[in-house]
């Protein structure tokens, strides 16, 4: 039994892509042409899409940002996670995936990683979203804030 969280990401053309937005993979493993398993370091913050469409367009579009989990740990199941993870933001439905990847986008213009931003923040992001209402854009001094806690609460 590993201490990390394994990810399977798939690729089958204009099918099914799960795939694995931001995050710092520790290790991976080619399972065919198709598949790799992607394993995360407990703590440690990915965003995991899932996508799959059929021959009259997407059907499923899926984004989670998930916090990987130590061994022992409570968690959340999440299709393709082994074990799960502790569930930060999980959202459906193309409009509101689409809205969340133009933020992570903007998120790397401020030259901050995306995996190391505030982990309140995806939750607030998260509720937003989920009934249609504008988040806060997270800012360098937002980002600031948290790792100044981080350090305090050591």
């Amino acid at each position: 039994m590993s201490d990390l969280t394994e990810v399977e990401v798939l690729w089958l053309e204009k099918r099914i892509e799960n795939s694995v937005r931001f995050g710092r993979i520790v290790e991976e493993r080619k399972l065919d042409l198709h598949r790799r398993v992607l394993s995360f370091a407990p703590g440690s913050i990915f965003a995991f899409v899932r996508w799959t469409s059929s021959d009259f367009g997407a059907i499923i579009s899926r984004i989670d940002i998930l916090r990987a989990v130590a061994p022992g740990q409570r968690c959340s199941t999440v299709p393709y996670v082994t074990p799960g993870g502790e569930i930060l933001l999980r959202l459906s439905g193309w409009p509101k995936v689409e809205r969340l990847l133009q933020m992570i986008d903007a998120v790397e213009v401020l030259g901050i990683d995306p995996a190391d931003v505030a982990p309140d923040h995806w939750h607030h992001v998260h509720n937003r979203l989920s009934v249609n209402e504008n988040p806060r854009l997270y800012t360098k001094a937002r980002h600031q804030a948290w790792l100044h806690r981080q350090r305090v609460m050591r």
